[in-house]
C-alpha cells in the first residue's frame, strides 16, 4: 500500500476541506493509506513539512500549490527516493505545464496514482536555494517582485503583464557571464534566465529545446534596448524563430553572472535577496517526479 504525504498551501485553494476531501477519496480509490496531511505557513513554504514527510518514511509527496511550494518541496526531495507529484494550485505552475500536468485537480492526481515516475534535472543557486523551473535576474526578477500577490490571485499569470509593461524601460544590466570554466563574455542584458525549462508563463517558447532530464541548464540572455526590441523579439519568441532578435542562448551545467550594480533575483517566482552576482549549477537526475505517462497525456518538457 503507496504511503503518501499532501503538503498545501492554503493560500491557494478555495475550498480546502473540499480538496481535502477529494485527494483523500481518489487515493483511497486507488489503493493507497490515507496521506499525511500538511499545510504551509507564511513562515515555511513547505520545506519543513517536506522534511516531516521524508521522516515519516512516505514514499510520493503531493505538493498542492503554487511554483513556490513546488520548489520549497522539491528542494527537500532533491537526492532521495521519495517522489514528487504536483497538483498545480498557483499562479504560475510552471513545472507542471512543462512536463504536461494540467490543473485539472483529478487529471493530475491520475498521473500521481497511475503516471511514470521519472528522475528530473533541478538547479541550485549559490546562496540563495534550488530551484526546479528557472533562476533569474534583471527584469524579470523585478516583474516578478512588484507584482502583487492579490492580483496574480485574480488574474492569474496575466497580472506579471501589467508590471511587465511598466519595467520595459528599466536600464540594462552591464553583467560578465561565464559558462561552465569558459572565458568570460560581456554583455548589457535587461534580464538573464537560467532555465531547467523551456516554456514560460502563459505556455511561451522561450527555449525550445530545454528539458527537464538532459542533464543541462539552459541560459537565455534578453538584451532589448527599447520598445521596438521587445515587441521583435516577442515576435519572434511566439514565431519560433530560430533565432529571435535580442535573445542570445546557451548550454552549461554550472553558470557565473556577474553585474555591476545590485539586481533583483528570483528563483521559481520567488523574489530572494538581490545581488551582483548569480552562480548556479545543475543537479542531474536529482528529483523523482511523477509525470504523465503513455495513458494519461503526452510529456511536452520531458
Amino acid at each position: 500500500m503507496t504511503t503518501s504525504a499532501v503538503i498545501v498551501n492554503p493560500s491557494k485553494v478555495v475550498d480546502l476541506e473540499g480538496r481535502r476531501a477529494e485527494i483523500c477519496s481518489v487515493l483511497a480509490a486507488a489503493g493507497w493509506a490515507e496521506p499525511l496531511w500538511l499545510e504551509t505557513t507564511p513562515d515555511d513554504p513547505g520545506c519543513g513539512m517536506a522534511e516531516q514527510a521524508v521522516e515519516a518514511g512516505v514514499e510520493v509527496v503531493l505538493a498542492c500549490g503554487g511554483d513556490g511550494t513546488v520548489m520549497a518541496v522539491a528542494s527537500v526531495l532533491a537526492g532521495t527516493d521519495v517522489a514528487l507529484a504536483l497538483i498545480p494550485s498557483g499562479t504560475g505552475n510552471l513545472l507542471a505545464t512543462n512536463v504536461g500536468v494540467t490543473r485539472d485537480v483529478a487529471a493530475a492526481l491520475a498521473v500521481a496514482t497511475g503516471g511514470e515516475r521519472r528522475r528530473i534535472d533541478v538547479g541550485v543557486v549559490e546562496d540563495a536555494g534550488t530551484f526546479t523551473v528557472m533562476a533569474g535576474m534583471g527584469f524579470d526578477a523585478a516583474m516578478v517582485g512588484e507584482t502583487p500577490d492579490d492580483r496574480k490571485a485574480r488574474f492569474g499569470w496575466v497580472a506579471y503583464v501589467v508590471t511587465g509593461l511598466r519595467n520595459l524601460r528599466r536600464r540594462r544590466m552591464r553583467l560578465r557571464i561565464r559558462l561552465d570554466d569558459g572565458p568570460w563574455l560581456r554583455r548589457r542584458a535587461s534580464t538573464v534566465l537560467v532555465a531547467n525549462v523551456g516554456r514560460l508563463q502563459g505556455g511561451i517558447p522561450l527555449l525550445p529545446d530545454a528539458h527537464v532530464d538532459d542533464g543541462w541548464l539552459d541560459v537565455a540572455v534578453l538584451s532589448p534596448r527599447h520598445l521596438t526590441d521587445w515587441a521583435k523579439l516577442a515576435w519572434g519568441v511566439l514565431r519560433r524563430r530560430e533565432r529571435p532578435p535580442r535573445l542570445e542562448t546557451f548550454r552549461a551545467r554550472s553558470v557565473e553572472v556577474r553585474t555591476g550594480r545590485e539586481e533583483p533575483r528570483e528563483l521559481d517566482g520567488d523574489v530572494v535577496a538581490p545581488a551582483r552576482r548569480l552562480v548556479a549549477r545543475v543537479r542531474p537526475g536529482a528529483l523523482l517526479l511523477c509525470v504523465p505517462g503513455a495513458t494519461t497525456s503526452r510529456r511536452p518538457g520531458v
